[in-house]
């Protein structure tokens, strides 16, 4: 089995397991089931597959432990599963770095949506890479992003950011001084139609908002439209309002 069809599933629900192996194996994709978070924490860092799903709730190390040991030292994409209605669960897990969630219990057919709008978003550099085509490195203000080698600098220094997150910023750089609506993002970053009631993307915002941190300027990079989306603040313009706060 070679990395590029292999899904890791963590989940002590066998039966679970069972049936997403009998949707995902037709889709093309090979199955490994784990069902306590320590040996699944072994076998998602040892690079042999290329997505995980893992539960909160698992026997011996609960998912969130799972999730934070990952994020140490792999960007491997991770897709939760967490109990319908949760809300606390959805938010911890994507500020920890989850690529997605996805509430049980689900119809199977959106397992296989969300896996496979996942694993487009995160395998659209290597695509690129692989046919030649050498995406244009975007800068603006002390943020440098790389769609080719999939890296972020602030100031030259790396930034860390998992799939999704280096996405959506990449997506707030190239309209750097425009608003993006959070409509355009959902469709854009997570590859599915916008919901009024899902947060997640907000959630993603806040976290590379977080890691950003404050511009040279010292305001923040991405700013809040209310009722309408994100801007990444432009250089030109910050200057603009921090001369004019100067005035007055």
């Amino acid at each position: 089995m070679s990395r590029v069809d292999r899904i890791l599933v963590i989940d002590d629900d066998v039966e679970l397991c069972s049936l997403v192996g009998e949707y995902l194996e037709p889709e093309g994709f090979q199955i490994e089931a784990v069902h306590d978070g320590n040996r699944g924490l072994d076998r998602a860092l040892n690079g042999d597959h290329l997505l995980v799903v893992l539960d909160v709730m698992l026997p011996g190390m609960n998912g969130f432990d799972v999730l934070r040991r990952i994020r140490n030292t792999s960007r491997i994409p991770v897709l939760l599963l967490t109990a319908r209605g949760e809300d606390v669960d959805r938010i911890v897990g994507l500020e920890i770095g989850a690529d997605d969630y996805l509430p049980k219990p689900f119809n199977p057919r959106e397992l296989v949506a969300r896996i496979r709008a996942i694993l487009r978003r995160t395998q659209a550099g290597e695509k690129s890479g692989a046919e030649g085509q050498i995406p244009e490195v975007v800068r603006v203000g002390d943020i440098e992003l790389d769609p080719a080698t999939r890296m972020v600098r602030q100031n030259g220094k790396p930034v860390e950011l998992t799939s999704v997150e280096f996405n959506l910023l990449h997506v707030l750089l190239r309209e750097a001084g425009r608003v993006v609506t959070r409509e355009h993002l959902v469709d854009a970053v997570l590859s599915r139609k916008f919901s009024p009631f899902d947060r997640s993307i907000d959630m993603h915002v806040s976290k590379v908002r977080k890691k950003l941190g404050d511009s040279d300027l010292g305001t923040d990079h991405i700013k809040t439209v209310r009722g309408v989306g994100y801007i990444f603040a432009h250089p030109r313009d910050t200057k603009v309002e921090a001369t004019r706060g100067e005035e007055r």
